[in-house]
C-alpha cells in the first residue's frame, strides 16, 4: 500500500509532468503551424498527440514507474478520454450556475479533469 508521501511525491511529479505536456504541446503547435505553414486544426492535432505521448513516457517511468506495456499504453487512452469526458460534463453542469463566470468554470472543470485522471492513473493505469 503506497504511503502519503509517495503520493504526494507522484502528484508532485505528474504536476511537473503536466507542465513539460503544456510547454511541448504548445512549442510542437507553434513549429507545425508558424514555421512549417500547416493549418491550426491539423498543428493542434499533432502538438496534443506529442504532449499525450509525452505524458504518458514520463508518468509511467518517472511518476508511477512502470514499464512500459501496450495495456498500460492502452489504458492511459482511456483514461485520457473518460477524464476528458468527466471535465467536459462538469464543464457543461457548471454552465447551468450563473454565478460562476464561463472562464473559472473551465478551471474548475480543468482541476477536476487533472484529478481524475491523477487518481485512474495511479490506481488502474499504472497500479502495481
Amino acid at each position: 500500500m503506497p504511503s502519503g508521501r509517495q503520493t504526494l511525491g507522484q502528484l508532485i511529479k505528474y504536476g511537473a509532468v503536466g507542465v513539460l505536456n503544456t510547454l511541448i504541446t504548445a512549442l510542437v503547435i507553434y513549429v507545425c503551424q508558424e514555421l512549417w505553414g500547416m493549418s491550426p486544426v491539423a498543428s493542434n492535432a499533432i502538438g496534443y498527440a506529442a504532449g499525450l505521448v509525452n505524458s504518458f513516457v514520463f508518468n509511467s517511468r518517472w511518476t508511477f514507474k512502470s514499464a512500459f506495456s501496450w495495456r498500460n499504453f492502452i489504458g492511459f487512452m482511456l483514461a485520457f478520454g473518460i477524464c476528458y469526458v468527466i471535465q467536459l460534463l462538469v464543464l457543461l453542469g457548471l454552465k447551468e450556475v450563473d454565478a460562476i463566470p464561463p472562464y473559472p468554470r473551465q478551471l474548475i472543470a480543468m482541476v477536476v479533469y487533472t484529478g481524475a485522471n491523477f487518481l485512474l492513473n495511479k490506481f488502474v493505469v499504472f497500479h502495481k
